[in-house]
């Protein structure tokens, strides 16, 4: 009896900031894992979620937007995208329905031909009635040669079954590469720190949520309760003003907010102690950003 084959792989999802990488990543992975916010660059590490099926296993990598680096903190979100793209089986590239700029590794990767390149095209429910979705489409093929061009609606869960079915077309015969029952390779740690960074990018503006990083210094899980402390860093003394608030119901506010969504993620009852602390110019240092676990 021929056996049953099975398909595994690697595929990274890549695009300008706030295209909706992260809301197609979730909703491809079925849970919550890339934090969702109206801002640019809210993605700063390589985000893996497992998807698997009976004769399949996707590995799904969320990354950093594509732009071109102000600081060594973009510099490594640039190599972190770049390190995601090596090797990898499948390549989602997301782009907004009315922009048609082909950013250099793109262009790059569109040259080598060595993987399939899947160009999804999002946000399509915002299209005017003068164009159409096939005329989007067409310009897109007339433009690059790409294994096909998928138009999506992400946030509304538009022809994303269509994207699976593509990528399955795709997938390399391979035996899974993880256990069966693992959803991603990130530690319930780091979706803490994100949980609440996340919540700093939605209760500020300007530069606020770009100078901060959160640190999980404690997380002790027990029966009904898990017990977070978190450190959040800044650069400034007038950020960690801002950050704080007056008598400190701003911070308040982004506890109460990311507790309730800490709750839903690991299932139980969290609580969440969070200090403030000032790191100058952490974004441009090496060393504290290898602390903090971004690559060089």
């Amino acid at each position: 009896m021929e056996a049953v084959s099975h398909r595994a792989g690697f595929v990274t999802i890549v695009g300008k900031p706030n295209v909706g990488k992260s809301t197609l990543m979730n909703k491809l992975v079925g849970e919550r894992l890339s934090i969702i916010t109206p801002k640019a660059q809210t993605t700063r590490h390589n985000i893996s979620g497992i998807v698997n099926g009976p004769d399949f296993q996707i590995v799904y990598t969320d990354t950093p937007g594509i732009l071109k680096p102000a600081y060594k903190l973009q510099e490594s979100m640039m190599h972190a995208l770049t390190d995601a793209m090596v090797g990898t089986d499948v390549l989602l590239w997301l782009v907004d329905i009315y922009d048609q700029d082909v950013p250099p590794i793109i262009a790059k990767a569109l040259e080598q031909q060595d993987i399939p390149i899947l160009l999804v095209m999002n946000k399509v429910d915002l299209v005017a009635d003068q164009i159409t979705l096939e005329e989007l489409v067409q310009d897109w093929q007339k433009k690059v040669q790409v294994a096909k061009v998928i138009p999506v609606a992400a946030l509304h869960d538009f022809q994303v079954d269509q994207v699976l079915k593509d990528i399955l077309t795709y997938l390399p015969e391979h035996p899974p590469y993880y256990p069966k029952d693992m959803l991603t390779d990130k530690t319930e740690r780091f979706f803490a720190a994100e949980i609440i960074r996340e919540q700093i990018l939605h209760h500020y503006s300007q530069e606020i949520p770009y100078a901060v990083e959160v640190v999980i210094e404690g997380f002790k899980d027990s029966e009904k309760i898990v017990h977070i402390s978190a450190t959040i860093y800044v650069e400034k003394k007038s950020q960690k003003g801002i950050l704080i608030g007056k008598r400190g119901e701003a911070l308040k506010q982004v506890g109460i907010a990311a507790r309730r969504v800490l709750e839903a993620f690991l299932g139980k009852q969290v609580f969440l102690e969070q200090h403030v602390k000032i790191l100058p110019s952490w974004r441009s240092e090496p060393k504290m950003l290898e602390r903090f676990g971004y690559g060089s």
